[in-house]
């Protein structure tokens, strides 16, 4: 039978009600959880490696970098087929990227978690750890680095986003799709992985992100300088154009020495050079800022803090922070899991 590590770090799949405290608070561990999950003992063996009872809001990156090192851990064993990680999904698209970026052996790694606390008779949580448990013991997914399983989706790290606050089915990769899904008792790929981002950190620079909208001037990005971050993301709007008085805030900020990247504010689509008037994302090029490819404001984020930590230069950081060569979002009417 396969072995899969499961991780548990909280989140809201750990929460139950405390009516004192007025709503959903850590309270189960990885023994509770694995006591609501029947059927895993079909699935795989699990070994569980309990780090505690984290709301994911709470992460800092000596911690996720700490999660990281225990991770490679359980890869390295050869009687560990893949690894779990259990969390709250608040940062899963975040935190799932960082792994992904700096974790490259070809053991899966499977991040999940839940939206509902075991107190709601709409708990998913056994069935998100359940699939997540089928994923990581699949050798199909070997070599597919992190990925996010939640609903019955497989979604690579470097695409899921959470598109609802509190939906079942909130996480979707809207430029990409997913790379497949579990339904039947099992799992089903329908297109592989693709090129992947990667860098040696094991610590992360301090990155700034600032989101762009109407009628913001440059002040703003002038007080997030003035805390001399190692770098600033903007997020811009449509394809990453500004307010002139932005661009010029964040020139100041680059003059500095501060590393400053460009993403779209949209959930989907990129950041690019294609509009040229001051503020439009080619002038934000021309100037010195890296544009983060098809990467959200909070992936560019990870990704920028991470290549900073590694010491990178500025093209080692561009390189890093641009979609990989040959990676592509999928076209519209590409086939989809769910036939769609």
């Amino acid at each position: 039978m396969r072995r899969v590590a499961v991780v548990f770090t909280g989140g809201t799949i750990s929460m139950v009600v405390d009516p004192e405290a007025g709503g959903n608070v850590p309270s189960l561990d990885g023994a509770g959880i694995l006591a609501r999950t029947p059927g895993l003992e079909a699935i795989a063996e699990i070994e569980p490696i309990d780090l505690g009872r984290t709301p994911a809001s709470h992460f800092g990156f000596p911690r996720l970098f700490e999660i990281a090192a225990e991770i490679r851990r359980a890869q390295a064993d050869p009687a560990v087929d893949g690894v779990v990680v259990v969390q709250g999904t608040d940062t899963i698209e975040e935190t799932a990227f960082l792994w992904d970026l700096v974790l490259d052996r070809s053991e899966p790694v499977v991040v999940t978690g839940a939206m509902r606390s075991a107190s709601s008779p709409e708990y998913e949580g056994p069935r998100n750890l359940r699939d997540a448990v089928r994923c990581a013991a699949a050798p199909a997914l070997r070599d597919a680095g992190v990925v996010v399983v939640l609903a019955g989706q497989i979604l690579a790290a470097d695409a899921v986003t959470k598109t609802h606050a509190s939906a079942l089915d909130a996480f979707g990769a809207l430029d990409t799709g997913p790379l497949g899904v579990v339904d039947d008792a099992r799992v089903r790929l329908v297109r592989p992985r693709g090129p992947r981002r990667h860098v040696d950190a094991a610590t992360a620079g301090e990155v700034l992100l600032l989101r762009a909208h109407v009628a913001m001037d440059g002040r703003l990005l002038e007080a997030a300088a003035s805390l001399r971050p190692d770098g600033i993301v903007v997020e811009g709007t449509g394809a990453g154009n500004t307010d002139a008085r932005l661009l010029e805030a964040a020139t100041r900020a680059m003059s500095d020495g501060i590393v400053v990247a460009l993403a779209s504010r949209g959930p989907s689509g990129s950041a690019s050079p294609e509009y040229a008037f001051p503020g439009g994302g080619a002038t934000w090029q021309r100037a010195g800022a890296i544009l983060a490819g098809h990467l959200t404001g909070p992936k560019a984020r990870v990704a920028l803090a991470a290549g900073l930590g590694a010491g990178l230069d500025r093209a080692e950081l561009a390189a890093l922070l641009a979609d990989p060569p040959g990676w592509g979002p999928v076209l519209a009417g590409a086939p989809r899991p769910n036939g769609s």
